[in-house]
């Protein structure tokens, strides 16, 4: 796939001028006002008010259904209800569905399967139009949006109970394999909606069960909640010697990418397959309650607190004002002109980053400014990485407002304590008792962190207050018992492995997961709204594109909203998927994580995610790609309205986009996931340059966004250099008071052995054997009969019966002739072999 972060691929910043080397001395002096213009345009206000945004795994369940559809579908809910109704009348005389009782309607039903199994494709599809019918909740009898929601989740709960997902099953299959309409689709110099018609209704139909099935009420009956629990089992394992549901739709995604079948809807694909896996493996909620069961089962201690209810009782920051950045000394006066000016230079320092928490007083202004020998001894290394950021990143030096003038002392409110509990790795206590050995003693004890004899009283303090916060992850425990049966495969025994759905869906996508993990990127990529077009990329809008173009403005304005809130969808989707797939991998086994983690990064995940952010993010959070007369249920109980300007507008009041903002999170998350204690890929994070990227996202006012922004920017803080650091005091006082503690890592000052060159292909490469072990260890059977018991006594060998081909007799005597009479046998050198 395309490298998003390589040379010409328009998303990450190159140097300050844009051409890819130097400085750019000579754009900066007749550019400030330009750059100010340029910055008033594309970052817009700065005054975000602070977004009520509830983070969980999904969207309400209205909206999630909505999104199922593109607003150029439309006209098909027409098409839908007439199919059904011309086939209900057929069937049933004087009454309309709701009438029915419910086995009159499970008797229609059985009928309605029954006339699925034609030869005739254009019958078929209008069985198929009927029973969608039903799941989208017989919308023709209904008078309001919450009468639509109720029947469709009644009746998509009785089309499963009848076989419905079974049937559409075999369906998908065969046009999964149809041959006829991928040539058809291939040959077409534009793939339009109507191409994927009948895949379209049957993801559709299997989408609407997935989705209402899988929500979980209070008032459901005890036969919801059994047939809830039986789909389920039925979606996560292999049923009739088939695979798991979620390797079929990771086969499509595949096909697609690989361009032998444009004509899938993607965006319905990818929607199903994140609501399969939510469903079967569980959502966030659900993780936390395995990661307490688990953490119990290996007898460790419980978890201090849940990191997504932390996170909801967080305040957002204040967003950062736009001042000198680590790329914008310029644009400023040289420092021999700030030399001898302390005010200024006060001014310089202090000014940045005003993410004001809990409004407490600026802890750092109170500090003396750096003497002129301290300035000087700034190395040049670090210089040479200040001038290479972004000169978007560049703001003139502007007196604050007045609003922003510190407060008075009466009225600063500290914060009564910070988030998070502090922890501590045993990896962290080994290295410091190294550190203190070595200074008192002058010797070392290896990994031994009991014995303290020789050391003064404060390490003794010390140790016992690490120790105190020790935290021992299921990681730690998982790579510690693989290096056990590595060592001793045979006294061990083999592993007993618990067949979950996750590991079912793990051992189904092995052999093809970096297959599917370049797939998913691939569509991100085009998804983007950083990218741009190109011939070569994949087309995902095969299934929002009409047969007709536009003709008028109008038609054009609601098409072009439609492709943007397609794409959003898409990328919705994607970063959702990927990230519970990483987390429900690390809770079944960290080597798991480790595998999917590695193939992303080698498919270039993390400059592709920073190209994604490398765009105006408050704008795309407060996006309005929606036209809320057009959404479904709404669209299908009023008329629609004539379309104007005003149509298209109308209805949209909301603060921001939910769908954008949940992205955003989930990308971060995914990005911190990738990069978190592994330093090669936090210098990967230093070398795209992102730290101007992510601090422009902190003027989000958004508190869990923000903390992973902060995550980010902590772990290559030391590798920032020391001018950065200075230059962005606010920004390092909202890490403290944000992100958690490690207690003896100095990510503030540098100081840390992490920071000095490191070998970053030895330890991928680590741990790439590692996986690899792993997965042989555990996966690869034919490894085993190394293993296997070796009969050695001749008789025993000789006298079993060998089951020979019947024409054996034949050519026996001519097989002896070759391979043993004719064949010289050197037995003096056997026997010294031997």
């Amino acid at each position: 796939m395309e490298d998003p972060g390589a040379p010409g691929a328009g998303g990450l910043p190159t140097n300050g001028n844009g051409n890819g080397g130097g400085k750019g001395k000579q754009a900066a002096p007749k550019g400030r006002e330009a750059f100010r213009s340029q910055r008033r345009e594309s970052e817009g206000s700065v005054d975000c008010p602070t977004l009520e945004f509830e983070y969980g795994d999904a969207d309400g369940h209205a909206a999630e259904l909505s999104e199922l559809y593109s607003y150029t579908e439309n006209l098909e809910f027409t098409t839908n209800r007439r199919c059904f109704e011309e086939d209900f009348k057929t069937q049933v005389q004087g009454k309309e569905w709701l009438e029915l009782e419910e086995d009159a309607q499970k008797t229609y039903v059985m009928g309605l399967l029954d006339r699925l199994e034609v030869v005739s494709r254009e019958r078929r599809l209008k069985v198929a139009r009927a029973v969608l019918y039903l799941a989208q909740g017989t919308f023709g009898e209904c008078d309001s949006e919450v009468d639509v929601l109720h029947w469709s989740r009644y009746n998509c709960f009785l089309l499963y109970q009848m076989g419905t997902f079974s049937a559409f099953l075999e369906l998908l299959h065969m046009e999964i394999d149809n041959s006829q309409a991928c040539s058809s689709a291939l040959r077409k110099p534009a793939v339009s909606i109507a191409d994927s018609t009948e895949l379209r209704v049957l993801l559709s139909v299997m989408y609407l069960m997935v989705e209402n099935i899988r929500l979980e009420r209070e008032t459901d009956p005890y036969g919801w909640r059994t047939a809830r629990e039986t789909f389920r089992t039925e979606l996560s394992f292999s049923m009739h010697n088939e695979e798991p549901f979620a390797l079929l739709l990771f086969s499509m995604v595949t096909k697609f990418c690989s361009g032998l079948a444009p004509h899938f809807p993607i965006k319905k694909v990818l929607l199903l397959l994140w609501k399969v896996v939510m469903f079967t493996l569980g959502g966030f909620e659900h993780l936390q309650a395995l990661k307490i069961q688990k953490r119990a089962e290996l007898g460790l201690p419980p978890l201090a607190e849940d990191s997504i209810q932390v996170v909801k009782s967080m305040r957002a920051a204040s967003p950062p004002s736009y001042t000198l950045d680590l790329g914008e000394s310029q644009l400023a006066p040289p420092p021999s002109k700030l030399r001898g000016r302390r005010g200024s230079r006060r001014q310089l320092l202090t000014k940045q980053d005003s993410l004001d928490i809990y409004n407490e007083r600026d802890l750092f202004k109170t500090e003396d400014p750096a003497t002129e020998e301290e300035e000087e001894s700034a190395g040049d290394g670090e210089r040479t990485l200040d001038g290479e950021l972004d000169l978007l990143e560049q703001d003139p030096l502007v007196p604050p407002p007045p609003s922003q003038a510190p407060l008075s002392a009466e009225r600063v409110a500290f914060p009564k304590g910070l988030p998070w509990a502090p922890k501590v790795r045993q990896k962290d206590i080994e290295h410091f008792l190294e550190m203190s050995r070595n200074k008192f003693i002058g010797f070392t004890l290896g990994q031994d962190t009991d014995t303290l004899v020789g050391l003064p009283r404060p390490i003794h303090e010390s140790v016992k207050t690490l120790k105190q916060h020790k935290y021992v992850s299921i990681a730690d425990v998982q790579i510690k018992n693989e290096e056990e049966l590595e060592k001793c495969p045979m006294s061990l025994g083999e592993e007993v492995v618990p067949e979950t759905p996750c590991e079912i869906l793990y051992q189904g996508m092995l052999y093809s997961l970096p297959q599917y993990m370049i797939a998913l990127l691939k569509i991100l990529l085009a998804a983007a709204p950083t990218s741009k077009a190109k011939t070569d990329s994949i087309n995902i809008l095969a299934d929002v594109l009409p047969e007709e173009m536009p003709i008028t403005v109008l038609q054009s304005m609601k098409l072009g909203i439609d492709v943007n809130r397609h794409k959003e969808i898409i990328v919705k989707s994607i970063a959702a998927l990927l990230l519970l797939l990483l987390k429900h991998f690390k809770l079944n086994h960290i080597y798991q994580f480790e595998y999917v983690s590695q193939h992303l990064v080698f498919a270039n995940c993390i400059p592709l995610i920073l190209k994604f952010f490398n765009q105006n993010i408050l704008s795309y959070i407060t996006a309005k790609n929606s036209i809320s007369v057009l959404d479904y249920p709404c669209c299908t109980i009023q008329d629609l309205p004539e379309l104007t300007t005003e149509s298209l507008e109308a209805g949209d009041n909301s603060q921001f986009c939910w769908r954008n903002l949940f992205s955003c999170i989930n990308l971060l998350r995914l990005l911190n996931k990738l990069t978190k204690w592994k330093h090669s890929r936090t210098m990967m994070l230093v070398v795209f340059k992102s730290a101007p990227i992510l601090k422009r996202a902190l003027k989000v006012k958004q508190a869990m966004l923000q903390l992973y922004v902060l995550k980010l920017l902590k772990i290559q803080t030391k590798y920032l250099g020391r001018q950065w650091r200075k230059s962005n005091m606010k920004t390092m006082s909202a890490i403290y008071q944000k992100v958690r503690h490690r207690m003896n890592d100095d990510w503030a000052y540098g100081n840390d052995i992490d920071a000095r060159p490191w070998d970053f292909q030895a330890e991928e490469c680590t741990l790439r054997a590692n996986i690899e072990a792993f997965n042989s260890r555990r996966y690869d059977k034919s490894q085993d009969s190394e293993f296997s018991p070796v009969d050695n006594c001749l008789q025993s060998v000789l006298g079993q019966r060998l089951d020979l081909p019947e024409d054996f007799h034949y050519s026996y005597e001519l097989w002896l002739e070759r391979e043993v009479f004719s064949q010289p046998i050197c037995w003096e050198e056997l026997l010294q072999n031997h």
